[in-house]
């Protein structure tokens, strides 16, 4: 798609989950783990997430990635070549961070807000915990569209906190009672336009996610998605951004009495939802077969990367954990293709080697073995 290949160079870990020390020398291709559960191969791809905003893949507490019983805390150190040349990337946390934040270093010097990594690294992620999206809680399709977002407009993320922000301050007066209006209607105007922002953010990324996935290959071996979002600006969504502003916050002056009585907001964009259907079968995808709701999200995964490459220049480094487990031979070499299609490097994991054949040199492979990993053809 793009000759502005992305890719980590070196990898280095310190006191990371169960990786004592690591030291990988990585190239342009892509990188396949294999080893038995348990090993690590997760682990190490969570490192990788950790350089982008956000605590990873798992969402963790910093200080339960640090190894047990060491003195000290994490870190994680790569060389890429990222979207704006040659850098380097540091990242670490001590377990008196009680989990709470992380320092991080580009090129050397501290950088002001995690943010700055967007500038250089754009990362996609698919994990087992993410097959029960479509059945799960909303809370969880919220957050993958939201990281979805992210890869897109690097400043969603303090969007959204600063939305979180302001509600739990407004939810809090609301407990209280007896609050000044003219306080109450400051923070509502501060959600109002947070809240817009967030809900059109999502919305712009939703059209433009279903706009590619519509024009897809017609013999895509992955079903096509047909994506809907659920907010409080539904029915006005056509406004303009100060009308939907407007409106919500006038929503949210008529509903203090009540979110009072509930103790919490009851709308707004915390409440959305990430509607899926499997377009062939023009059925929800809560529905469809467990394979189907896999192949599902993987074809809306591999859109979204697209989406990425096209929007930013350059594709995003994929990471794909136990991407292979349940596919067919034709589907899995179907599936490579269409990574090495994308033009980034991709992190795969899988506990049979012989499963990510169809890759041939397109790939390099290891073995992770209780923390350890060593090239798989030692």
């Amino acid at each position: 798609m793009t000759d502005s290949r992305v890719y980590l160079s070196a990898l280095k870990l310190s006191d990371f989950r169960n990786y004592h020390t690591l030291s990988l020398t990585l190239d342009r291709r892509h990188v396949v783990l294999t080893g038995e559960n348990g090993a690590g191969k997760t682990n190490l791809m969570e490192a990788v997430s950790l350089l982008s905003p956000g605590r990873g893949l798992r969402r963790g507490v910093y200080a339960d990635m640090v190894r047990e019983d060491a003195s000290d805390g994490f870190s994680v150190f790569a060389e890429l070549e990222g979207m704006e040349g040659e850098v380097t990337i540091g990242t670490s946390a001590g377990s008196e961070s009680q989990g709470q934040s992380r320092r991080i270093r580009i090129n050397r010097t501290n950088a002001a807000a995690a943010d700055e990594l967007l500038d250089h690294l754009r990362l996609v992620w698919l994990t087992p915990a993410m097959d029960g999206l479509f059945t799960g809680a909303k809370g969880d399709r919220r957050r993958f569209l939201d990281r979805q977002v992210l890869s897109i407009d690097p400043q969603h993320a303090r969007r959204t906190l600063d939305y979180e922000r302001a509600m739990r301050s407004r939810n809090r007066l609301l407990s209280e009672g007896g609050s000044d209006p003219s306080w109450l209607a400051a923070i509502e105007a501060q959600m109002a336009e947070f809240g817009t922002a967030i809900a059109i953010a999502r919305r712009e990324m939703v059209t433009m996610l279903s706009g590619l996935i519509e024009a897809g290959q017609q013999e895509s071996p992955f079903p096509k998605a047909r994506l809907q979002l659920t907010d409080f600006i539904d029915g006005i969504g056509s406004a303009s951004a100060a009308e939907i502003e407007d409106e919500f916050a006038r929503q949210l002056s008529q509903s203090r009495y009540r979110d009072g009585a509930a103790g919490r907001t009851l709308v707004g964009p915390h409440r959305s939802d990430l509607l899926v259907w499997h377009l062939a079968k023009n059925m929800d995808a809560a529905r469809c077969s467990t394979g189907e709701q896999k192949a599902l999200l993987i074809g809306i995964v591999l859109a979204h990367a697209r989406l990425t490459a096209q929007t930013c220049g350059n594709p995003p480094v994929m990471l794909l954990d136990e991407i292979a487990a349940h596919l067919d031979a034709g589907r899995r070499a179907a599936l490579f293709d269409l990574i090495e299609d994308l033009g980034g490097q991709a992190f795969m994991t899988g506990t049979d080697r012989g499963m990510f054949a169809a890759l041939g040199e397109r790939a390099r492979c290891f073995h992770v073995e209780e923390g350890a990993v060593r090239p798989a053809e030692d």
